[in-house]
């Protein structure tokens, strides 16, 4: 397996925990709980303070991916139903599938890509779908996910058309997000109690799913194809899923093995479709 697919997993694996600490710490506004974590997440990247100069327009895409995304998809979350949101937010690895074409000069998007994008997004359907309550009633919410989702593919994308920048700078996003996310909680949530259990989470919280997981996924992004990598990505919310299922003590059921076998199938299919032989694009 290629490194850069190595990368995402690693990233994947991470951000799959994200939902259990996430519902440990419900009980905290939700900015707070994330400009906590965001800056705890960037501790690690604190000695290669250095590394952090980056064009402005690098950093007004990074703080646009970390905190634009989150931003958006709190307020989805507070606004509509939260398993609909939810779904509606996990379009962005369809997204990264189709719109790479648009944001990478010189890659192509072929239908192995296509269906196993869709294959994923339909086992992310049912996992997500047949955890929770769904309402099936519409909700405004849904458009801040859905600009939450493109948010996310974008800035996934961007990253590879930006002037080149260390991996490193990714803890000058999260510290600048994570001050933002905190002002946020200053203007709009009501002051919170932080135990000393909840200060232990945070910082696994912050330096997994909202620290090491966006410097891995960078690295990915970086080395790898961001077609394949967008089709892995919907490992995440089935192992998300089926973690939270289990730590919440409700078991898994057939609707999580039926979603794991249409996302392993949709990964399978689309990190095994390769690029059109020169020739071939060039007769076409």
């Amino acid at each position: 397996m290629p490194a850069a697919n190595l990368y995402a997993l690693g990233a994947i694996a991470l951000w799959a925990g994200l939902a259990s600490l996430g519902t440990a710490l419900a009980h905290l506004p939700p900015f707070l709980l994330t400009g906590i974590a965001l800056v705890i997440g960037s501790v690690p990247a604190w000695p290669l303070l250095r590394q952090w100069k980056v064009p402005p327009a690098t950093l007004a895409l990074g703080i646009c991916g970390l905190f634009g995304y989150h931003f958006l998809l709190f307020i989805a979350l507070r606004v509509a139903p939260p398993v609909e949101a939810n779904l509606v937010n996990y379009l962005w690895p369809l997204f990264i599938v189709v719109l790479a074409p648009v944001f990478l000069p010189g890659m192509s998007l072929r239908t192995g890509h296509v269906l196993g994008a869709l294959l994923g997004f339909a086992g992310a359907a049912i996992a997500i779908l047949g955890a929770g309550s769904a309402s099936g009633a519409w909700s405004w919410g849904y458009l801040p996910a859905l600009g939450a989702a493109f948010i996310w593919a974008s800035y996934s994308l961007l990253t590879r058309r930006v002037a080149a920048f260390p991996t490193a700078a990714i803890g000058l996003f999260g510290l600048v997000s994570g001050l933002l996310s905190l002002a946020c909680h200053v203007l709009l949530e009501a002051p919170a109690t932080i135990s000393a259990t909840d200060w232990v989470l945070l910082v696994v919280m912050g330096l997994g799913p909202l620290g090491a997981a966006f410097f891995l996924w960078d690295r990915a992004l970086k080395l790898g194809d961001a077609r394949q990598i967008g089709v892995l990505s919907y490992i995440t919310p089935l192992v998300s899923t089926a973690l939270l299922l289990l730590v919440t003590g409700r078991g898994l059921s057939w609707n999580i093995a039926l979603a794991a076998a249409l996302i392993v199938g949709g990964a399978v299919l689309g990190t095994r479709t390769r690029e059109a032989p020169a020739q071939a694009r060039t007769a076409a």
